[in-house]
């Protein structure tokens, strides 16, 4: 019998299973279409959107978001979806270098959002900027050094503000995911891959310490973390 899980520091050499360039195919693009679903449910950016982005928009003429790592498109998709409904005349970029997300993400097209395989770093060499940066769970997959260039990439790319969110590593959000996780995750690696994560994920203060000069970290929903930027 395996004794409860150590959550007093980050599980750094855990891997995700969706990592794995060799995971199941069909496996992986079940969890990528489910992930709307469950972030949704998780991730609290319908209030980081009202906090954090809408203020950083040019109160006239289209603004630029850039979605890093978009993985299946379901954040760029609601994006663009809240601009509307708030007045807003918003084009979303979602970029992910993994070509698998690329392509379960281009399945759904929706009118303001394109996708691309790409990584910051290509955004940062053709000298693109956006009004705004965000991610969402990008940060806890990172090493020190891929974390440090991403943020760089991040700071240079936007012309006002970043906003990375992330998992808030926790007990409480660890026990919650595992049981609600259940219900959406058959025939996925949703449920597996969420608790590597959250023990994976930092707390406020680890976050802080983590960031470069410039940088902040913020509490947001329960078991929620931003990275923020301008």
């Amino acid at each position: 019998m395996t004794g409860p899980i150590d959550l007093s520091s980050r599980a750094v050499d855990l891997r995700e299973l969706m990592d794995d360039p060799d995971c199941d195919p069909a496996t992986l693009d079940r969890t990528l279409r489910r992930f709307a679903l469950v972030n949704a449910a998780v991730s609290g950016w319908r209030s980081v959107w009202r906090t954090h982005v809408v203020p950083a928009l040019p109160p006239t003429g289209r603004a630029r978001v850039l979605d890093l790592g978009c993985g299946g498109g379901d954040l760029a998709r609601s994006l663009v979806r809240w601009a509307r409904s708030d007045g807003f005349d918003l084009e979303v970029v979602g970029v992910d270098p993994d070509p698998r997300a690329i392509a379960a993400a281009e399945r759904q097209t929706t009118a303001g959002v394109t996708f691309r395989a790409q990584s910051s770093g290509d955004l940062v060499a053709a000298g693109e900027r956006f009004d705004v940066v965000v991610s969402n769970h990008v940060l806890h997959h990172l090493d020190d050094a891929e974390r440090g260039a991403f943020l760089r990439d991040s700071a240079e790319l936007a012309v006002g503000r970043s906003v990375h969110s992330d998992i808030r590593r926790s007990v409480s959000a660890y026990r919650l995911y595992a049981i609600g996780a259940s219900f959406v995750s058959a025939g996925t690696f949703i449920r597996e891959d969420g608790l590597r994560s959250i023990r994976r994920s930092f707390t406020v203060p680890e976050l802080a310490a983590a960031l470069p000069s410039g940088w902040r970290a913020e509490p947001a929903s329960p078991h929620r973390v931003l990275a923020v930027r301008g």
